[in-house]
């Protein structure tokens, strides 16, 4: 496949390009590049291509055993920057002065190789950081900032989503990845219960994906960071974990606690009732309150908040 494509039959089929993506990715030597030179003048006709066919395509070479090659030719070839501009704008953008192993493309492509073979991390993995291209700020003092970054890449996701139409789910699936791609590895064990509670209900059914793609996203070459990030990692599910099995067993609220409502402000069942239960489980998972306390701690707290009768 890679050896016999010129520059005529790219043009006649351009879909050929994306099968020569393919087989990089699958393990097929680079083609030679006359080829990848004739890519490139034939690659702007993938333009024309369905959406389906340039989401499949891009699809296939991530979930490729040699998704780096395959990637890299796409970017060699002018594919990337017709299917992918928002991801062909990383190539050579420098998270850090001076550093090349800090470019944004070689740290993505390392992101998405370390990443598990789900396609929905993997896509999420894939442009995780696309949002440092328009959010770089150099500092006069050489250090770099992407402020917000992640919430400029999920909106840059959005008209992604549309150009490669993906469905409902896999857009909503991906953009809170791409958004919240962060939210793990600032985890510190100083975090009290009400803090981990929180960011295990936040992250809801998302929360495996988000800690696999928070594992990939560690590429630093310091001896030792990664396994050491990984580990941070896992000591925060092993704490979501350890918490969900005791509130399980002992809820944070008392029993009792709504008839004690009840009887303290002089209400009968209600709604009303199960609202003002819920100001002390939010006031809880916010460290306001403390947890586990007998009924009287937190009907102090609710009588400013109960108007008298």
């Amino acid at each position: 496949m890679t050896r016999g494509l010129k520059a005529g039959a790219a043009q006649d089929s351009p879909a050929a390009l994306l099968d020569v993506a393919v087989a990089v990715a699958e393990g097929t030597p680079p083609p030679p590049a006359e080829v990848t030179i004739a890519a490139r003048d034939a690659a702007p006709l993938l333009a024309h291509l369905g959406a389906d066919k340039l989401r499949g395509a891009m699809q296939a070479v991530i979930m490729s055993r040699e998704l780096g090659a395959g990637l890299q030719w796409m970017h060699e070839a002018g594919v990337l920057g017709v299917v992918l501009p928002e991801l062909e704008a990383t190539v050579d953008f420098s998270q850090e002065a001076g550093r090349r192993h800090k470019d944004v493309w070689e740290h993505t492509k390392q992101v998405v190789v370390q990443s598990t073979a789900n396609p929905i991390i993997r896509w999420a993995a894939l442009l995780h950081d696309i949002g440092k291209v328009p959010t770089r700020v150099m500092l006069p003092d050489g250090r770099v900032t992407f402020h917000r970054h992640a919430e400029v890449g999920a909106r840059m996701w959005d008209p992604i989503a549309r150009r490669l139409a993906f469905d409902k789910s896999e857009r909503r699936d991906i953009r809170f990845l791409v958004l919240n791609h962060l939210r793990a590895n600032a985890y510190e064990p100083g975090w009290t219960d009400a803090a981990v509670r929180r960011f295990d209900k936040e992250m809801g059914e998302h929360l495996d994906d988000l800690l696999e793609l928070s594992c990939a996203d560690v590429t630093s070459r310091r001896p030792g960071r990664r396994q050491e990030a990984v580990d941070n990692i896992q000591a925060l599910k092993g704490r979501i974990l350890a918490i969900r099995d005791l509130d399980a067993r002992v809820p944070p609220l008392p029993p009792g606690l709504g008839n004690a409502i009840m009887e303290t402000f002089n209400l009968p069942p209600s709604k009303r009732i199960g609202d003002l239960r819920k100001l002390c489980e939010d006031a809880v998972e916010r460290g306001e309150l403390e947890e586990r306390r007998d009924a009287p701690y937190y009907i102090e707290f609710l009588r400013d908040k109960v108007a008298p009768r």
